[in-house]
């Protein structure tokens, strides 16, 4: 398995950046046999790491080399600062753009992979799963599925945010500078309910949507009611919870799943 490290100047970012890459490119012709995913190009995924964390967080503490492998993946491990991958015009820092667009036609550009839609795809845990969710939406030409585990879909609080609010994670200036004035998110692109709807009015195509889920979680309550306003829209997606909580036992559990998934293929 080659893994990259690769520094590059984003223009959505305005500064020089790095990110991973895990390329099954040197697998042994043994591990290949029998192996269907070889048959075909490789494709690529996108993995986007959550709050307070970075682009190593998938190599170190998950399977994501050996699933790279398995299923032949160009995996790429971004990151995404604690921005929730979201264009800001506080900062002017183009998170969505950078990850749905200028990562992706680097990538494929510099390690000659596939341009299709149908070969590219988006994932995330946590803040991430928010990101994935949220950047797909935005680049329905770019990303065929996403996946979201244990997803921050904190919309709906942070339209209750006033000035003074402060939690665990972060203060009311920090949430306006990601998500933009609280009191009009709901109504504005960074809201994810927002881009389907919007999506189904101009007839576009939604890209297809996975959500894995903990009971014990404390971001139940949110990803429930995502849930429920897509079952309210009609729109077709993939619903997985058991028992877990907010940590890589329940990601490591889940994210092979997702990625069959991702690929057509059954859950196990």
């Amino acid at each position: 398995m080659a893994l990259f490290s690769v520094d590059f100047y984003s223009k959505s970012l305005f500064r020089p950046v790095n990110f991973k890459l895990f390329v099954p490119n040197d697998v042994p012709p043994e591990m290949k046999m029998g192996n269907t995913y070889y048959e075909r190009p490789t494709k690529i995924l996108v993995l986007l790491h959550g709050y307070n964390g970075g682009n190593l967080d998938w190599a170190l503490y998950s399977n994501a080399s050996e699933i790279s492998s398995k299923y032949n993946l160009a995996v790429i491990l971004p990151s995404g600062e604690n921005s929730f991958y979201l264009d800001s015009e506080a900062t002017g820092h183009k998170y969505a753009t950078f990850v749905g667009q200028e990562l992706i036609d680097y990538v494929r550009n510099t390690f000659h992979l596939s341009s299709r839609k149908e070969d590219t795809f988006v994932g995330g845990l946590s803040m991430g799963g928010f990101g994935a969710i949220h950047t797909a939406l935005q680049f329905p030409d770019t990303f065929e599925k996403a996946f979201s585990l244990s997803g921050a879909l904190i919309v709906h609080n942070v339209e209750k945010m006033a000035p003074g609010f402060k939690d665990i994670v972060a203060n009311y200036d920090y949430y306006k500078s990601v998500f933009g004035d609280p009191a009009f998110v709901l109504e504005s692109d960074n809201n994810p309910e927002t881009q389907i709807k919007k999506l189904k009015e101009e007839n576009h195509r939604i890209p297809g949507l996975y959500m894995a889920i903990g009971t014990e979680d404390f971001l139940y309550k949110e990803n429930q009611i995502f849930r429920h306003f897509l079952e309210e829209e009609k729109i077709d997606f993939e619903y997985h919870e058991s028992t877990g909580v907010h940590d890589f036992v329940f990601w490591n559990a889940n994210i092979e799943p997702a990625v069959r998934w991702l690929l057509g293929e059954g859950i196990k």
